[in-house]
């Protein structure tokens, strides 16, 4: 922590405070339902756009900051999502879902551009640490944020969404407070204009991209297949909440500690163990599903999460050309999550056939995607030259 310069540390304030006022929109289905009186499924379609907007949003955040400064993006984006906070209870039910849309593009710029304006001011050697210590708060938000805004909602669900709007004002407060403001870089005359061009010019990096699609969509298997395999063994519904709390404690407690240790190590060589750390975290429970044998593989697929991900958001900045330091990070944004997409109805298929199928295929997803990064990375590593 010491190596980070004083307004990172005020910025994970400001990000530790965003994922505690995330928790109202894990409250959202219940509030439409309890408060709005709409039925389940309306409320679960309304409630779902809250994330198409988030995926937008990732997508499109990193050129908006690009375009008109990281900082700048960030304070906007601060700003509007309190103000969208405070409308959410007095708005009419029937504009809630164009609201909560735009409130999930909001949250979903806002993840590129925070890392952007982190990783491209850090020199290249802590943008792990600052990365590690990005994810670390925001998971330690994420743990405490659902407790605190079950407290409030057992009061009054407005206080949910005030407690958010809070959060992003403090983001905002912080960005324009201590966050210096970005300078102005001139590209030079062999610096990629577009961001097509300087893809093209770094297949390296388009490697990694494409092995973090596919090893993410092993990962994802944290948030379907293991419910659903406890389930079948008769585990209480507590015992997954002990799960995901476990993934968080861990990354809280180890994530900027190893990043820091391992800070020389070749990025290829940490994000390839960090897949194959997935795919044996997967492999452990095939051949014998038990409850404890789950607990043990999750453990094992956060190990390989924590050398993976920070290691790779670290990386999109450093391949970065300079002045698309937040398109990197939404092209790295999105292929972190894309698993979300693929790995529930990937895992559901397969545990409707067997349950060992599912995590004999998804441990070797993630150990096809470090053999891909492997074997391909040392081909265009050689081609491809670091815009950093």
């Amino acid at each position: 922590m010491k190596e980070l310069p004083g307004w990172v540390r005020w910025l994970l304030v400001g990000r530790f405070a965003s994922a505690l006022g995330l928790m109202a929109w894990v409250f959202v289905p219940l509030y439409l339902v309890s408060d709005r009186r709409l039925s389940a499924s309306a409320a679960g379609a309304v409630a779902a756009v809250w994330g198409l907007g988030l995926v937008v949003g990732n997508l499109l955040g990193g050129a908006v900051g690009d375009r008109l400064g990281l900082r700048r993006t960030l304070a906007v984006a601060s700003f509007a999502s309190a103000v969208g906070c405070l409308l959410v209870p007095v708005t009419p039910t029937s504009g809630l879902a164009a609201l909560l849309a735009f409130m999930g593009a909001l949250e979903g710029v806002g993840r590129p551009v925070s890392f952007a304006l982190v990783t491209s001011a850090m020199p290249s050697q802590h943008r792990r640490q600052a990365t590690a210590w990005m994810r670390a708060v925001n998971n330690a938000g994420t743990v405490l944020g659902p407790p605190l805004g079950g407290l409030l909602a057992a009061h009054h669900f407005g206080w949910v969404f005030v407690m958010d709007a809070a959060a992003s004002l403090l983001m905002l407060a912080v960005v324009l407070a201590v966050v210096p403001a970005a300078a102005t870089v001139a590209l030079g005359a062999q610096a990629p204009k577009r961001l097509l061009d300087a893809l093209r010019r770094d297949p390296l990096f388009v490697r990694v991209l494409l092995t973090v699609v596919v090893a993410d969509t092993a990962y994802r298997f944290a948030y379907s297949a293991v419910p659903w395999q406890l389930r079948a063994l008769g585990a209480a519904p507590w015992v997954y909440g002990v799960t995901i709390s476990l993934n968080c404690a861990l990354i809280v407690l180890f994530e900027p500690w190893l990043a820091h240790r391992l800070r020389g190590r070749s990025p290829e060589v940490l994000i390839g163990l960090g897949f194959a750390l997935v795919g044996i975290g997967w492999l452990i429970v095939a051949p014998s599903p038990r409850t404890a044998t789950v607990l043990v593989a999750v453990a094992v697929v956060t190990a390989g999460e924590m050398l993976y991900k920070p290691t790779a958001t670290a990386h999109a900045a450093d391949r970065a050309p300079e002045g698309m330091h937040g398109r990197y990070q939404s092209l790295y944004g999105a292929a972190s999550i894309g698993g979300t997409v693929l790995a529930a109805p990937l895992a559901g298929a397969l545990f409707q056939v067997d349950s060992r199928l599912m995590w004999v295929a998804g441990g070797l997803l993630a150990l096809t995607a470090a053999a891909g990064l492997r074997v391909r990375g040392r081909t265009a590593h050689r081609r491809a030259g670091s815009f950093s």
